[in-house]
């Protein structure tokens, strides 16, 4: 396993200090003022997101369109249970975008060929679903413009005066956008696998990606998980796993049923996932070598807000949002005007999320994304991904700055007697994660 070098600012002095373990690839703070502290998700409702899009429903249409409000579910597991009960394909459900599991989220979904009298009768905890009409288009991706967040920080030790001035100071270091870094959210919260994962795949060695899934244990996982993934991990009994492993380990134990009956078919483990699980393996390794490319940019010294002679841009849509299927090069005779475009919030500057034909950016910005996958001794090629083609990714860019302008009040934390509370409200475009606001605010 590649260990990359970790950058932090020392919060007094603004000074890089380097550290050795990184788990996601997110080596720095970009803003210096110490953070306000506290914690967030004590309650699940103290994180709540809501969808932004654009999608106008109709009476007429093959897809039931509902909006579905969940708590504390993770979207591939309700997906899992919802297709259980309706005795349909996953296949027939889809959704825009997977928010976080720890939450009290809002989203649609559409269901191909489902009635409205067949959701009613769907009964899950904490699950609610509500008609919101019919369509002749499934909810997919690109219905997702960004998501509305209203986040508690919690058990803060600092009283309101100072929680406000901290506030301020770090917007005002913010007020140009927050690097754009992937949230823990996108590896795994308490268990941290699914880069590691996508990274095996892509070295072409699907066995040991298999068993990282089913049975590597992490440290911060219950004791219950942990335990039951040590036996298989250092045992390779599938069998008798299955008999240990608890039923909220749903997907482990699809995959170890299936390499009972075909032993060595690790591809095949794999397709017994949903295809959108299978994809994020790849996509959740394609983020930790973006944020460490990011990262050794603001390390470098290069700016987040500026572009450099071999820089790639991508431009504002329709909807004002960043639009990276609009990419160009920057050179010195366009650089002025690209950086106008810029300021004026027009255009964005992009870093790879790296493929098997990977647009690489030129000269300062080069140098440092080559750098990186030199470093790391990645395998472009991998993602094709001979044995799953159909997970094979090419590649593409991505903005590195969020825009961000959160709103915030003060109060007494009524759960943590003596503490004060943050209760933080903003807006973020879509595939950006409020945790990695959060982070720049706390700074814990």
């Amino acid at each position: 396993m590649i260990i990359s070098l970790c950058v932090i600012i020392n919060n007094r002095t603004g000074a890089l200090t380097i550290t050795k373990d990184n788990k996601f690839g997110i080596g720095l703070f970009y803003s210096k003022t110490p953070g306000i502290g506290g914690v967030i998700r004590q309650q699940v409702e103290d994180f709540i997101v809501g969808e932004i899009t654009n999608r106008v429903e109709t009476t007429n249409g093959n897809y039931l369109i509902a909006e579905l409000t969940k708590h504390n579910w993770e979207i591939h597991h309700l997906v899992r249970d919802l297709s259980r009960i309706l005795r349909i394909s996953q296949k027939r459900i889809g959704w825009a975008g997977t928010k976080d599991k720890r939450a009290v989220t809002t989203q649609k979904i559409s269901i191909w060929e489902l009635s409205e009298e067949e959701l009613a009768r769907v009964q899950l905890k904490d699950v609610e679903l509500k008609v919101a009409g019919r369509s002749n288009r499934k909810v997919a991706l690109g219905d997702l413009w960004g998501n509305r967040f209203k986040i508690t920080v919690r058990d803060i030790g600092l009283n309101a005066d100072e929680n406000r001035t901290r506030l301020e100071t770090i917007s005002k270091e913010l007020e140009n956008g927050c690097p754009n870094f992937f949230g823990v959210q996108r590896f795994g919260d308490t268990r941290p696998v699914t880069h590691v994962v996508g990274e095996a795949l892509v070295r072409g060695n699907l066995k040991e990606a298999a068993l990282t899934y089913i049975a590597r244990p992490f440290p911060d996982e219950p004791d219950e998980f942990k335990n039951v993934r040590r036996f298989v991990w250092e045992s390779g009994n599938f069998k008798e796993g299955i008999n240990r492993y608890p039923s909220k380990l749903q997907f482990e134990i699809a995959m170890m049923n299936h390499l009972i009956a075909h032993p060595d078919d690790f591809s095949g483990a794999f397709r017994v996932l949903s295809p959108n699980l299978q994809k994020m393996f790849l996509h959740a390794y394609q983020s930790y070598i973006f944020n460490i490319i990011l990262s050794r940019r603001i390390e470098k010294g290069l700016s987040i807000h500026e572009a450099y002679d071999g820089d790639i841009v991508c431009f504002k849509n329709e909807a004002g949002l960043p639009d990276t299927s609009r990419l160009q090069k920057v050179t010195a005779d366009n650089l002025d005007g690209i950086n106008n475009l810029i300021k004026r919030g027009r255009a964005f500057v992009t870093a790879p999320l790296v493929g098997y034909d990977t647009q690489f950016a030129e000269g300062a910005p080069g140098e440092i994304e080559q750098g990186v996958i030199s470093e790391l001794d990645v395998n472009l090629e991998g993602f094709r991904v001979p044995d799953m083609p159909e997970i094979a990714s090419k590649g593409l860019r991505r903005e590195i700055i969020i825009p961000v302008k959160p709103e915030f009040s003060v109060e007494m934390d009524e759960i943590n007697e003596g503490k004060t509370k943050v209760v933080l409200e903003f807006s973020l475009q879509k595939g950006a994660y409020a945790t990695t606001v959060l982070r720049e605010y706390m700074k814990n």
